[in-house]
Formats: C-alpha cells, sequence, structure tokens
C-alpha cells in the first residue's frame, strides 16, 4: 500500500529478467514540508534487471517439478534461514503448491519474540493485500451469476459514488475499481482508514481529491476504492457485508476453516503469530487492532495460514475447480488475470494480481504489507506452480525477495541475490525518513500559539477543533476521536504526531500515517486562516479555519 512513480530501472535490450529481482513498489515515506507552493511526492520504483542470458527451462513433467522442489528444499531453506536473520523477521511459514497438492510447507521461527512458540503450517498470519485476488475472485463469481456485469457503471450500482471530474464519475466502471488506474493520488485518504472513520465516509472522500494523472493511463496502487468494490459485490448478492460473501463463497467451498477476517478471530487463533514491527535494530512486537487492515475488508482484511492458502492457490491453479467443484468460472477468472494497466514492459497489474513475464514462465503474484506481517503469494499457471509464504514482520521486500527467489530456482531462471540488495534499500528507506523529521539545529523563531487556536474544517476529514495543551497545539479530527500534537518545528512550520489515545495506541505503535508536517499559510485576506497537513505518505490536507 503505497504511493510511488513507475521509475524502472530497465533498458529493453536486456535479454532476462529474474523473478526475484520483481520487487514491490517501494514507498520512501517522506513527508516534506508544505510551503505556499505545493506539496512534494518524492517515491520510487526499483525493478532491476539483470543482463544475463536465458536460462534453460527446466523439464514441466509432473514428476520432473515435484523431484526438482525436493531437490531444491536444502537450498530453499538455508537461503529462508538465512534472509530471517538478516531481516530479524522472528516466524515464517512458506507452502509450495504443484500437481493440485501441497508438496511441500515448512514453519520457522517463533509466533512472537515474546511466546517463543514455533510457528508451523497451521500457524494463522495477516494475509494484507493478497486479500485483493480474493475480492477479485467473488466479483468474478457475481459476474458469473449475472448480478453484475464488468463493465457496469459504478454510479449506476452505487449512486453516492462521486470522483472530481464528472466524466470519470460517469465513466468508472466495475473493473476499473480493483485496476489501480483511477487517476487518483497513490495510497489516496489511506488515513482516514488509520483515523477509524467509517467505510461510507472513506469512499465519499474520493470526491474531495484532485487526479494526478488521466484516468486508466497510469498505475497508482490505491486502497478505498476495493472498499467499493466490495460494498458492491455485498449489494449485489444481498450480504451485509463482504466479509459475508468471503465466507459463503470462498472460506467455505475451499474448507479454508483457519481462515477469518477481524482481530478478535485472529487473537482466538490459538496458533496464532504475533505481529512486528520492523526497525534496522530489529524487529519490535505491536499490538493487534481491530482497526487496520480490518477496516479494509476485502483490499486487506484476511487472515489466513499455509494450508488454507494452498487451498486457496489450487483453486487459482486449476482454473477455478477445486476438488472437482466449480467455484467460479474459468472466464471470469482468467478476466481477474488479463492486464489492466503497465508498469514497465514486463510487468503488469490485472485485477488483483501483478503480471509479470519471463522467459521461462508468466508469474502472477502480489504482496501483503499489513504493517506488522507480510506476505507474498506467487502463481505460475502454465506450469501448475504455486507459492505462498507468510511473515510476522512489516514487508520491507523480505516476503518479495524469497518468495520470487523460490520460483527463480524452480523455474531455472537466473540465480540472484535480492536479500542483500532489498535489505539495503530497507535500511536506506529508514534513514532517509528519520533525517527527514530530524529537528532542525538552527529553527525559526515560532509564532504566539495561542492565537492559532479555534474550529477548522476539511472537506475529507470533517471538522476539527485546535487547542493549546501545555506548550504544543493539539488537533483533534471530531469525526472519531483521533488527535494529532502540533509541537513547533521550524517557524511557522510543526510536526504532526498522531497521539497514542484509547484506540489510537496500537495505530501508533504501528508507524504509519502517524508521523507528518503542518504549517499555518495565509488565505486571500492575509490572515492565517489556513492549516495544510501532511501526512506521511505525501498527501495534504487543507483545514480552513470556521
Amino acid at each position: 500500500m503505497e504511493p510511488f512513480t513507475v521509475a524502472p530501472s530497465v533498458a529493453s535490450q536486456v535479454p532476462q529478467q529474474s523473478a526475484a529481482e520483481i520487487s514491490r513498489p517501494k514507498v520512501y515515506r517522506r513527508v516534506l514540508v508544505v510551503f505556499l507552493s505545493s506539496l512534494i511526492i518524492v517515491v520510487a520504483l526499483t525493478l532491476n534487471l539483470p543482463n544475463t542470458a536465458k536460462a534453460a527451462e527446466p523439464s514441466t513433467t509432473k514428476a520432473t517439478i515435484e523431484a526438482r522442489v525436493q531437490e531444491l528444499i536444502p537450498d530453499i531453506e538455508a537461503y529462508i534461514t538465512s534472509g530471517m536473520k538478516e531481516f530479524d523477521i522472528p516466524g515464517l511459514a512458506i507452502g509450495i503448491v504443484a500437481n493440485n497438492r501441497l508438496i511441500y510447507a515448512m514453519g520457522f521461527g517463533v509466533r512472537s519474540k515474546s511466546n517463543g512458540l514455533p510457528v508451523d503450517t497451521r500457524t494463522v498470519f495477516q494475509i494484507g493485500s493478497t486479500t485483493k485476488a480474493f475480492l477479485t475472485a467473488t466479483m468474478a463469481i457475481m459476474v458469473d451469476r449475472g448480478k453484475l456485469r464488468w463493465d457496469d457503471r459504478v454510479v449506476d450500482l452505487y449512486p453516492e459514488f462521486r470522483l472530481k471530474d464528472p466524466w470519470v464519475t460517469r465513466e468508472f466502471r466495475v473493473f476499473d475499481l480493483p485496476a489501480q488506474r483511477s487517476g487518483l493520488p497513490p495510497l489516496v485518504n489511506d488515513i482516514l482508514v488509520m483515523l477509524n472513520f467509517k467505510e461510507p465516509e472513506m469512499i465519499r472522500s474520493l470526491g474531495h481529491v484532485e487526479p494526478v494523472s488521466s484516468f486508466r493511463t497510469t498505475f497508482a496502487y490505491t486502497n478505498i476504492t476495493h472498499l467499493l468494490a466490495a460494498r458492491i459485490v455485498a449489494k449485489a448478492t444481498g450480504a451485509p457485508d463482504w466479509n459475508a460473501v468471503l465466507q459463503k463463497e470462498l472460506l467455505d467451498p475451499l474448507g479454508m476453516k483457519d481462515s477469518t477476517y477481524t482481530a478478535e478471530a485472529i487473537e482466538a487463533a490459538a496458533n496464532h503469530a504475533k505481529g512486528h514491527r520492523w526497525t534496522p535494530e530489529g524487529t519490535i512486537e505491536v499490538p493487534f487492532t481491530p482497526i487496520f487492515p480490518y477496516h479494509l475488508a476485502g483490499s486487506g482484511n484476511i487472515n489466513s495460514n499455509i494450508e488454507d492458502m494452498a487451498r486457496w492457490v489450487r483453486m487459482q491453479l486449476g482454473n477455478g475447480t477445486f476438488d472437482g467443484r466449480r467455484i467460479v468460472s474459468s472466464e471470469n477468472l482468467a478476466y481477474t488475470r488479463m492486464p489492466k494497466v503497465a508498469l514497465n514492459d514486463r510487468v503488469f497489474y490485472d485485477l488483483g494480481w501483478y503480471n509479470y513475464l519471463t522467459p521461462n514462465g508468466n508469474i502472477l503474484w502480489h504482496d501483503g504489507d499489513a504493517l506488522s506481517f507480510g506476505s507474498f503469494v506467487g502463481l505460475v499457471p502454465d506450469k501448475n506452480i504455486g507459492i505462498i509464504i507468510l511473515t510476522n514482520e512489516t514487508n520491507v521486500e523480505a516476503p518479495n525477495s524469497l518468495g520470487p527467489w523460490v520460483l527463480d530456482r524452480i523455474l531455472g531462471n537466473a540465480k540472484h541475490d535480492p536479500v542483500a540488495e532489498n535489505l539495503k534499500n530497507a535500511k536506506a528507506t529508514f534513514e532517509a525518513t528519520a533525517k527527514q523529521f530530524a529537528k532542525p539545529a538552527n529553527p525559526r523563531p515560532f509564532p504566539r500559539l495561542a492565537p492559532l487556536t479555534g474550529n477548522f474544517v476539511n472537506s475529507s476529514l470533517g471538522k476539527a477543533v485546535l487547542t493549546l495543551k501545555d506548550d504544543a497545539l493539539v488537533i483533534e479530527v471530531q469525526a472519531t476521536g483521533a488527535k494529532f500534537k502540533l509541537a513547533p518545528w521550524d517557524g511557522d512550520i510543526f510536526m504532526a504526531t498522531l497521539m497514542a489515545k484509547d484506540q489510537f495506541g496500537p495505530i501508533v505503535d504501528l508507524d504509519y500515517m502517524t508521523k507528518g508536517f503542518a504549517q499555518f499559510q495565509m488565505d486571500k485576506d492575509g490572515k492565517l486562516n489556513l492549516l495544510r497537513l501532511s501526512t506521511q505518505d505525501g498527501q495534504a490536507y487543507e483545514f480552513r479555519r470556521e
């Protein structure tokens, strides 16, 4: 769930790219000072392509594939063990599916640093955005039953839907919701998720956002559009919410008995992992919260384990069938795998999947970052191979290093060591963020704080009250009770920090969308009636004094 500009380090003449070099769009979460001009988003996506000759493609008979996996197990386990040490991953589980069965599964490490209990193949993890493919599968099922059409206008199904551009509002179709090409900013209004806004309010907030690219032209990863897709699926079948559809149409038919979608459910599971936030000095255990990722519904709310996820992968590799039962038509499942927008000449986004072209197999994959859990699911449909990796650590590319590395070895692609490179990138990003928030050595004089207090309003976040407490200002978002402390930082620029109060304590522990900058600005009358809050993902929210 990160904002970025596509900037692949690839030349068209490079003959081969290994799967291990595909990493999810990296976000350098740098919140920049907002001056009177504009907010600059500094982002990057790196897809490093080796200049190597094409490796010989291995035979893909059933016996050969299984023998190949068995032969590689010592190397796989050694690389996983080494990668876990490098990233300080407390626990990890892996499963490899081939020929319609789970042919290898193993748990490594511990469920949490505090309890030291071992991870096994039934340990439950949060799977984050790998949930998105479950959402698009339920959309495909509704199309199968004639309750939806892929090209239905969204506004016809959800009349409250609005975007800034009236034409885009009218033309936005069901297939656009999960296609990541809306024209909206990456991670648009995700702060509303973290601040515990209700689902309708999050969807409504999209109507206040200026587009940053033309509709259907540019990849931009968003989550709130998926909330609307989930509501439309539930409405189509008369269910109270998308979770009910998920349970009835996928979890129950696939026998995914350990899979759930609430914080209460994962905590109640006897065998569950606890999340850990990554830092260069080591991972830190954090508590569960019912807010994130569970308020994201079909965008990222599933809890699962290797044995359950293997059933899901078997259905995907079976083109919609599982144990002889048709779950979703092959035609509409295939539609979810059709490229909708390009990241570069070899990587595309479909509907809930990235689509990556390699000489030795077309790889469908998606990762999940639940902030204290990371996951990876990869499929090679024409080879009938699938892999699942679940971890209890922030996704700083560890699952995206290990999963593709295993697929590379199975497919016979060029060898590569993504762990070393991605760990270096993670450390650099962490250091850049720390530097961005470091207090200036010689800050400019601060304005008097008392005259700045008052009532403010923002079109997306609603009303907010700014008060003075001790030596800092506190702004409270009235809709949810979330409070940001505004501490003087440099002149009229303030450091904005989410306060760890009540339900927001665990959100602060996750350390995402919890820091930013605020700046008071003059309106057209020359009065300090504007307060501009820039969040950790680089988006800005302008509050006007009432």
